[in-house]
């Protein structure tokens, strides 16, 4: 007869037995290979040798290490040893215990008999019989004391059951994933039936005979408990959650105040504080079978659920991320309690551990217990015990809407021991837990997830490097919400003295499917991102900034643009908001925040040490140097040499002259990007990316929408703005291409730098992934600038250039800022934005010509 032995998914197995009792061969049967630990294996690792007695101790120190690992990330262990003694055990039981995993043996009892004469003809190795009969009397011992170990299943098999079991594996009580919801959960209740009743009719749920509440759109309500205490109708508010968890619509974790009813139902002795002595009262009047169904339906709770494939996780008190999905005395009076410090405040309460302004976990997790004047998101966590009892409010948060709905007490039920106050009226909770970024968070190898490219893997050695950048030099971390992607120069041209020429750009999308593209002016400018909110209120309530800052301009490593010059840069953000407010675009928005992205002209108004430094000094350099070319030539050619010499330096004199056209053309073109700039009245700036405001990020509007919008600061009046040109190709219309290339050479030859194409959409996903979503395509004279003042003669040579790793940091660079936004949009921790950042920001060190 066939013996079905339940384990839980996650725990630590031990296989108990003698030598030869069969253990190596039950292993294999029943489980993965990397799920079994061999003592004799890890001998063998160690000494080269699995009979090696000696290797023993570090063999097992080796085995326990792995099994450490393999516990904390969650898997199952399974220990093929003897594990016939006590003392073998101990160890193993203690780390089950610290990683909060159920110990489970699993017993072959085979008779000393069959285990001698299967070590008599094993060919592997051989054990002294005596060593086998001391084997199997400890076994023995053994089936009596190892509950009293603390191993929570034992399943003893004899006979022919050892080959007839099968093992099947149970998820843990509290492992819920499957329940996909979509859920509403509910605060503490604490006997407010009459709150209750209304929050569930505003949450759109309806009376039921059988089930008292059901939703029509089969949503599930989930009770974080401490339904009963001190409110007027205890006994009916768990009864409401009862039925709906009896009828399916409903699931449930206890609460402290539902633990210390239950030892009062079992008739334990239990102090009437708290709200327990009204519990008790109200139950006097109630039918007395209720009682047992309490009690039944309180004890079959589970400290924990975690529901929806691991996003979220439900307690009452909160749950750590070590002690999510596993199952242990301290994980459940975590779940209950909390954790306290020892300490007693000056209410006589004990004061809790701030357990959630440490959470690094990937699982959201929503609890109650602690009341709190309003609920609010920290680090991904959330509580929503609004005091409705002490004359707060009953809150429920609805998943995955992440939608928080309250309904106010009726009145002050009880009164709270500690007032209700929120700390500050313009921080939020979580403003405060970002006040103090922890350093370990990024100083290690970065990988992150992102929505549109997977998985970016950042080396250790430039996360470290971005992270020096930011520290030392970055604007005020809590502005730091997005930096811009580098961007990628179009196939390299074929064409006559060209590099760059739009129809290769052209080409890249409608070869991937795209029907319309959009070329935009390129600004002779620097990249600016502004991040402003409409006044100090709003960006102290938005990014937690302290003071009367209301905005700051970045560059694209995330330092202030102006520098020190804060008067420039108020006067800009200034601006930019009247425009904002004139224009109507900010009551569009519905928003008191936002992102743009931008180019500020002139270039000199950034890169002056660029200037003096790199491009002014080639040019006076080499005019010196020319000067002193043409005196050389013209004392050589007056000494009368003979004709073959005057040709050599007549040439020569030629291609001087040549060098000296060329530089004069590189001179001219760095020069079309500098003005001089005494106020802001001297800027330029042309907005070309509406990037995120209140509750959205972007990228799901077309350019022409961002290109219009950004248009009417500059309908204004403002001479500040510039309105970037543009214009819409068809691709499939040569016509329409070839009007678009005539834009680009007029553009290029009236000094301009040219243009950018982009496919309508803001991304588009080609047959292989996402597309670029942009490819600048230069002219010739700017390109001078890049390449230097000879760049025409260089052209060949330059051809060879490769564009893949450029290409593809693009995409990297996009996905982290995209990323970055769309975090900060839905509230996420300031380290899980700034996750993104650092990491766009290390991607720079990537080693990627700079000219492309």
């Amino acid at each position: 007869m066939t013996r079905r032995i339940e384990i839980p998914e996650l725990s630590l197995v031990l296989l108990v037995g003698a030598s030869s009792s069969g253990k190596s061969t039950f292993a294999r049967r029943h489980f993965l290979e990397s799920e079994v630990l061999s003592s004799d294996r890890f001998r063998a690792w160690i000494a080269d040798d699995e009979n090696d007695q000696s290797a023993t101790p570090d063999a097992f120190d080796a085995l326990r290490y792995i099994a450490d690992k393999r516990l904390a990330r969650g898997r199952i262990v399974v220990i093929d040893a003897t594990n016939v003694q006590p003392e073998a055990r101990r160890d193993l039981i203690a780390l089950a215990r610290s990683r909060d995993v159920l110990p489970i043996a699993i017993v072959l009892d085979v008779p000393q008999e069959v285990c001698l004469e299967r070590n008599a003809v094993r060919t592997d190795r051989r054990l002294p019989e005596g060593a086998i009969r001391r084997q199997v009397r400890d076994l023995r011992s053994s089936l009596r004391s190892l509950q009293r170990e603390g191993v929570r299943q034992v399943h003893v098999l004899e006979g022919a059951a050892i080959d007839d079991a099968i093992v099947v594996r149970q998820p843990l009580w509290s492992d819920r994933r499957d329940e996909r919801g979509p859920f509403d959960v509910i605060g503490d209740v604490h006997g407010c039936r009459e709150e209750l009743e209304g929050l569930l009719a505003t949450l759109g749920w309806q009376r039921d005979e059988r089930a008292a509440f059901v939703h029509p759109q089969g949503r599930k309500a989930v009770f974080l408990g401490d339904l009963v205490d001190r409110g007027p109708d205890s006994p009916g508010c768990i009864e409401i959650a009862m039925r709906m968890v009896e009828a399916g619509v409903a699931l449930c974790v206890p609460g402290n105040h539902e633990a210390r009813l239950l030892r009062k139902l079992r008739g334990k002795d239990v102090k009437l504080t708290h709200g327990l002595a009204e519990t008790m009262q109200q139950l006097e009047v109630r039918e007395p079978e209720l009682r047992d169904r309490i009690a039944t339906f309180v004890d079959d709770l589970v400290s924990h659920l975690v529901l929806d494939g691991g996003k979220l996780v439900v307690a009452h008190a909160g749950m750590k991320e070590a002690y999510q999905g596993r199952a242990s005395g301290r994980v459940r009076e975590f779940a209950l309690y909390g954790e306290t410090t020892g300490e007693i405040d000056v209410y006589g309460l004990p004061v809790r551990a701030d357990w959630a302004a440490e959470y690094r976990g990937r699982a959201t997790v929503v609890y109650g217990h602690t009341p709190v004047p309003s609920a609010e998101w920290v680090n991904q966590t959330i509580c929503i015990d609004t005091g409705c009892v002490f004359g707060g409010a009953l809150t429920a948060l609805r998943w995955p809407e992440r939608e928080l709905v309250s309904v106010p007490a009726q009145r002050a039920y009880a009164e709270s021991i500690k007032p209700l106050v929120k700390a500050s009226e313009s921080r939020s909770a979580q403003h405060e837990a970002d006040d103090l970024l922890d350093v370990s968070d990024f100083l290690s190898r970065l990988r992150v997830d992102t929505r549109l490219a997977a998985t970016v893997i950042v080396p250790e050695a430039h996360a470290r490097a971005a992270l020096e950048v930011v520290s030392r030099f970055a604007a005020d971390p809590r502005w730091l919400v997005h930096l811009p992607p580098t961007m990628s120069p179009s196939a390299t041209s074929s064409r006559e003295a060209l590099l760059e020429h739009p129809e290769e750009a052209l080409a890249y999308y409608r070869e991937n499917g795209v029907a319309r593209a959009i070329c935009e002016e390129k600004h002779m400018g620097s990249r600016i991102v502004l991040v402003l909110a409409r006044d100090a209120r709003a960006a102290r309530a938005r990014f937690g900034v302290s003071g009367d800052e209301r905005g700051v301009c970045l560059t694209r490593t995330g330092r202030r643009f102006f520098g020190s010059d804060r008067a420039l840069e108020a006067a800009l953000i200034d601006r930019v908001d009247a425009a904002l407010a004139t224009s109507g675009v900010w009551d569009e928005l519905a928003s008191d925040w936002i992102v743009l992205d931008a180019e500020l002209m002139p270039w000199s108004a950034k890169a002056q040490q660029l200037l003096r430094e790199q491009y002014a000094l080639v040019g006076s350099v080499g005019r010196a140097s020319l000067a002193d070319a043409d005196a050389m030539l013209e004392r050589a050619m007056a000494r009368g040499l003979d004709a073959a010499a005057q040709g050599q330096l007549g040439a020569l004199a030629e291609r001087t002259t040549s060098r000296r056209g060329h530089l004069e053309k590189y001179v001219a073109s760095y020069r079309r990007y500098c003005w001089p700039v005494a106020s802001i009245d001297d800027l330029r700036l042309a907005p070309f990316h509406l990037l995120a405001s209140e509750g959205r990020v972007h990228v799901d509007r077309d350019h022409l929408w961002h290109m219009g919008t950004l248009a009417r600061l500059a309908e204004t009046g403002d001479p500040l703005f510039v309105a970037t040109r543009h214009r819409v190709v068809e691709l499939a219309d040569e016509r329409s291409c070839a009007e678009a290339t005539q834009w680009w050479e007029s553009l290029t030859s009236a000094g301009g730098e040219g243009m950018v194409v982009k496919p309508l959409d803001y991304l588009v996903r080609g047959p292989k992934g996402w597309l670029q979503p942009a490819i600048k395509c230069r002219g010739p004279e700017y390109l001078r600038i890049i390449y230097g003042p000879e760049y025409p003669l260089q052209i060949d040579r330059l051809r060879q250039r490769g564009l893949g790793r450029k290409r593809g940091l693009a995409h990297k660079e996009l996905a982290l800022g995209i990323e970055a936004l769309e975090r900060f949009v839905r509230r996420e921790p300031l380290r899980r934005v700034h996750e993104c950042v650092l990491a766009l920001l290390a991607l720079e060190s990537e080693p990627v010509d700079p000219r492309l």
